[in-house]
């Protein structure tokens, strides 16, 4: 019986559907051939390779900016009266500058007041019409030179890395960030504190109010090392470990770490230069994890 229209159109849409599948079922093989079934498929981890830094090892100071040497300014003559004041506190002067004008007794005539040296008038108490004298109050007092310290405290441990030269930032309120060196260090510690006490002579041409507070940083030494940032740093009961990333999975280093800076920290022992390190290291990530790493931008480093 010859085969009608219709079903020799539906045998050539069987025949392609079997063709179609014969095909797919090939081409298998060859796609699990492309594919490793050893490669990790973990979560996208942000890494950056364990690199030398310098860190400063710093001591930190506070105290109070107060006059290095200040000098008393008297008349010599006893019953003098002030006729003209020529300076005000906060002015700077000469040495010989006059600073005031006093009237000697009986109308004998007048004498002036110099700076015995040059610096900053700090006080004054010379008004017109008050009696001076040169055993009374100083009519003005000078800081020698307009030169200051900021006298701090520090603790006994700290006072041995201490030595006259070592630079040191410091910032006063309403002065902000002023250069210094460390002056003077006290030969002995305060026996009720515990603290000993450093002179930090401060050096710039900004005006500085005596007893003000003030904050300084010394540099007391340098270390050079490995460095990642803090966030990379596992604190736990078995010490300070590092993730780090091999063949795409995750290990864990137990480190030493050093000094701390702009929030990165020294790393001693645990990494050599070059190890691809965990950016943001955590508890989700585990010993063996697979991971795909993704290099951190340098901006972000």
């Amino acid at each position: 019986m010859p085969m009608s229209n219709f079903a020799r159109d539906i045998s050539r849409r069987l025949l392609s559907l079997l063709v179609t599948g014969l095909l797919a079922l090939a081409s298998l093989p060859a796609l699990a051939a492309d594919e490793d079934p050893d490669a990790p498929k973990g979560a996208a981890v942000t890494v950056l390779k364990a690199a030398k830094s310098c860190f400063s090892n710093l001591v930190e100071v506070t105290g109070l900016v107060l006059a290095r040497e200040e000098t008393a300014v008297r008349p010599e003559r006893q019953g003098l009266k002030v006729a003209e004041v020529l300076v005000d506190a906060g002015d700077t002067v000469t040495a010989g500058q006059s600073l005031a004008r006093l009237n000697l007794p009986d109308g004998g005539g007048s004498a002036l007041v110099q700076a015995p040296i040059a610096g900053l008038i700090s006080s004054s108490s010379a008004v017109v019409g008050a009696m001076a004298s040169g055993k009374g109050e100083a009519l003005f007092s000078i800081i020698s030179r307009s030169e200051f310290d900021l006298v701090g405290l520090v603790p006994t441990q700290d006072v041995a890395k201490l030595a006259v030269n070592q630079p040191a930032s410091i910032r006063i309120p309403g002065a902000g960030d002023v250069d210094g060196r460390v002056r003077r260090i006290a030969p002995t510690i305060q026996p009720d504190s515990q603290l000993g006490q450093v002179f930090i002579a401060i050096t710039t041409n900004r005006r500085l109010l005596v007893n003000s507070s003030g904050r300084a940083l010394i540099k007391t030494g340098q270390s050079c090392g490995l460095a990642v940032p803090l966030t990379a740093v596992l604190y736990g009961t078995g010490g300070t470990v590092v993730q780090v990333v091999r063949r795409q999975r995750v290990e864990t280093k137990r480190v030493e770490i050093g000094l701390m800076a702009g929030g990165q920290v020294e790393i001693r022992e645990g990494l050599i230069e070059g190890d691809i390190v965990v950016a943001r290291a955590g508890s989700l990530l585990r010993e063996g994890d697979p991971v795909r790493p993704v290099t951190a931008s340098a901006d972000a480093q």
